[in-house]
């Protein structure tokens, strides 16, 4: 399915792969500094935030016809970083470490990730929607499924748990501040980049063909072994 892009005046008509290479072009580089905030691991965000697009790219005609495709890949990339499995495995904890050159993160940075990591998933997520991306509480609320009271009462929590543990963080526009900051030198400090778009459609139906494959021969498998029964059954 293709794209319309309308700017000005102006109705361009965009090939799938065109559509999806410019919303990654221009969504990615910002979603992996939100995701590193979630994750305070700037690998672990890389890898969310090409599983989404991966996941975009496999539902392309839903995602085009979406009405804010950002919001949907933002939402399954932070769905990514806050899944349980990846929570159990952060709770085997190493030293924080940047990815450029063996630079450490700085104390203050080091301090801002690890209150918000502390924080309940729901709590952390609805943090950086309000206060790291300027989200509406309506907004935020529609997009973490919850009602705009219960939204609501998880910023405030998630506000004052940052306090307890960074007292000058107390005031809500020097905590933006300070994430935008902790995001912005985190990422441009190291080598690694998002992938091209190419490279993740790429890999994306490199997957899906292997899945399929998996599929098939599952399904082969089952088989022979219900075959296998029937037959057993019938001899004895």
């Amino acid at each position: 399915m293709g794209f319309v892009d309308r700017t000005g005046d102006e109705v361009t008509s965009l090939t799938p792969e065109e559509a999806f290479d410019a919303l990654y072009g221009s969504c990615a580089p910002t979603l992996v500094r939100q995701t590193y905030l979630l994750t305070g691991r700037h690998g672990v965000a890389l890898e969310c935030v090409e599983r989404a697009f991966r996941d975009a790219w496999h539902r392309w005609p839903e995602v085009a016809l979406d009405p804010d495709p950002p919001s949907w890949v933002r939402a399954v990339a932070h769905d990514h970083a806050l899944s349980p499995w990846r929570r159990a495995g952060r709770r085997r904890r190493r030293r924080q470490r940047t990815l450029a050159g063996g630079r450490r993160v700085a104390p203050a940075d080091r301090a801002l990730l690890a209150a918000l990591r502390d924080l309940p998933p729901l709590h952390r997520r609805t943090l950086l929607l309000y206060d790291g991306l300027g989200l509406d509480l309506p907004e935020t609320a529609a997009e973490t499924e919850a009602s705009t009271a219960a939204t609501a009462s998880r910023l405030c929590r998630a506000r004052e748990a940052v306090a307890v543990r960074l007292p000058e963080l107390a005031d809500p526009g020097t905590l933006r501040r300070r994430m935008a900051e902790a995001a912005q030198v985190a990422t441009s400090s190291t080598r690694a980049r998002p992938s091209r778009p190419p490279v993740v459609r790429h890999r994306a139906e490199r997957l899906a063909r292997w899945w399929t494959a998996a599929a098939v021969v599952v399904t082969a498998v089952m088989g022979v072994l219900i075959l296998a029964g029937l037959v057993t059954a019938a001899t004895r």
